[in-house]
């Protein structure tokens, strides 16, 4: 092999290792940044955990007020809605 053919070939194999090594470089980068940025939550998630917090405040006073079955039930249903 003439040393130009020789010198062509180590470079071209250089460049690929070089490229690959950048390949991983960018994609560790970018995973990092992924994990280290946690999720907004959506208002969808906000509105079900409001909901949520204000079903278990109405339990909670049919429970003080000792209500059960159909009461309990008509109860929850005019809290949670407001009346």
């Amino acid at each position: 092999m003439a040393p130009i053919e020789k010198d062509l070939i180590t470079m071209r194999i250089s460049i690929f290792v070089s490229a690959i090594a950048f390949g991983v470089l960018v994609s560790g980068a970018a995973h990092a940044l992924d994990a280290a940025a946690p999720a907004a939550p959506s208002a969808v998630d906000v509105d079900v955990a409001a909901r949520k917090i204000k079903s278990d405040e109405c339990y909670k006073q049919a429970d003080l007020k000792g209500l059960h079955n159909d009461a309990r039930r008509k109860f929850h249903r005019e809290c949670v809605e407001g009346k």
